[in-house]
């Protein structure tokens, strides 16, 4: 290695100290990432995809542990190992939020009736459901809906603009009726061409 490092004009200081702990960030920020990539597919029971998902994530983490052993007297290792931990939530997180799978269900709680939100999930053919409830203060009204991720920031968006103080919950939905002979529908909002073969 050293032979190869020099016939390409690379001290073995260089390598120690930055590119290696530059390709153990890298690599760990994979890994990660696929990791949140991983659960949230899991989650949303894509099961095409999950295992391919776990092969790569462990492949990159044992490349990535591998390499802060042979160098476990190397200070930047550690270093950059924690930096790409913390750096791969992130990504994995963008990536996550990007792809808007899965469907989520909203409690919308208004003290007053709003016809126009109720007009608005009937044209954007949102199936939910709208009853009266007891709350602290007095009656309010209660809706419950189920919509795909890539419209709940049009449909809080929508929410407020109507009753910017109302209360209103989000909570992810593994499955729902009308998806049990098919959990494969739902389609990020960009495309990536793995995934997409993956989905087939």
């Amino acid at each position: 290695m050293q032979d190869f490092l020099q016939t390409l004009g690379i001290s073995e200081q260089l390598f120690n100290y930055l590119i290696m702990p530059l390709l153990i960030f890298c690599a760990r920020v994979g890994d990660v990432s696929i990791n949140t990539l991983r659960i949230m597919f899991m989650m949303n029971g894509k099961k095409s995809i999950v295992p391919f998902l776990g092969f790569f994530e462990s492949m990159i983490w044992l490349l990535a542990i591998g390499q802060i052993f042979q160098n476990i007297n190397n200070p930047m290792s550690y270093i950059a190992y924690a930096a790409g931990f913390g750096t791969g939530n992130y990504v994995g997180m963008y990536f996550e939020e990007k792809l808007a799978l899965g469907r989520v269900l909203v409690r919308v709680i208004t003290p007053n009736p709003l016809p126009e939100l109720m007009e608005y999930m009937k044209e954007k053919d949102f199936r939910f459901t709208n009853v009266g409830a007891e709350g602290r203060y007095g009656k309010v009204q209660l809706t419950f809906t189920v919509m795909k991720r890539e419209s709940l920031p049009e449909f809080i968006q929508k929410v407020k603009s109507l009753d910017e103080k109302a209360f209103y919950t989000i909570e992810s939905v593994k499955r729902v009726s009308e998806d049990d002979l098919n959990v494969m529908d739902d389609k990020p909002r960009f495309n990536l061409s793995f995934f997409s073969k993956a989905r087939t």
